[in-house]
């Protein structure tokens, strides 16, 4: 550190690389230890970071890398559409189904891309800026078991009448993608989804994740 640079700024930059380096989030302690601060600072340093959304901690009390981060490059947003459309294409149009980007923001899951298959004759109405809560949907639930899980190739997750009557969803994590956490998925009109779905989407997630990386 010199005269001429802050050092609580210093910090808050170093926590947010931190975080950015971890899939699973860091708890105050493993900050407090890995930046060799105590716990008071770290606690202020998240707060004032949580207030610009730029860092979130899950209900266990890990913290993560929040979207606001993404939100200071006015162009992420489309830049991580556009390198996920072609696979979500892909997918929707082998499987005949509404696919979709899902990505946390807070406590909820947000779409911010959505495709939907050309030859059908109808299928699930799903817009981009759809939010639910992470504990209902495919997509939001897909994330949720990844952050139980320390395995390094994802599984998939199947929901039925969640958030619409009738629907049914599928949807893989995105594996390995640093400061991002999400999921893709599919949503159709359908009491079961077929067996080759769930397949399916965990390939198109892995897709996603490469083009993200």
């Amino acid at each position: 550190m010199t005269a001429e640079t802050s050092q609580t700024l210093d910090r808050g930059l170093r926590v947010l690389k931190l975080l950015a380096d971890t899939d699973h989030g860091l708890t105050v302690t493993e900050l407090s230890n890995k930046l060799g601060v105590n716990r008071t600072v770290v606690y202020r340093l998240l707060a004032t970071l949580e207030q610009h959304a730029l860092v979130r901690r899950d209900l266990g009390g890990r913290a993560r890398v929040g979207l606001g981060v993404l939100r200071l490059g006015r162009q992420v947003h489309p830049l991580v559409r556009e390198a996920a459309l072609p696979a979500l294409r892909s997918l929707a149009e082998d499987i005949g189904a509404t696919a979709h980007l899902t990505l946390v923001d807070g406590a909820e899951a947000l779409a911010v891309a959505v495709v939907e298959p050309t030859w059908t004759d109808y299928h699930v109405a799903y817009r981009a800026g759809f939010r639910h809560p992470l504990d209902r949907g495919a997509a939001g639930r897909a994330i949720l078991a990844a952050r139980q899980s320390v395995l390094s190739e994802p599984g998939y997750t199947l929901t039925h009448g969640e958030l619409e009557a009738g629907a049914s969803g599928a949807a893989a994590p995105l594996i390995g993608v640093t400061g991002v956490e999400g999921s893709v998925g599919v949503v159709m009109l359908s009491d079961s989804v077929p067996d080759r779905v769930g397949a399916r989407v965990v390939d198109a997630a892995k897709e996603v994740a490469d083009a993200l990386r």
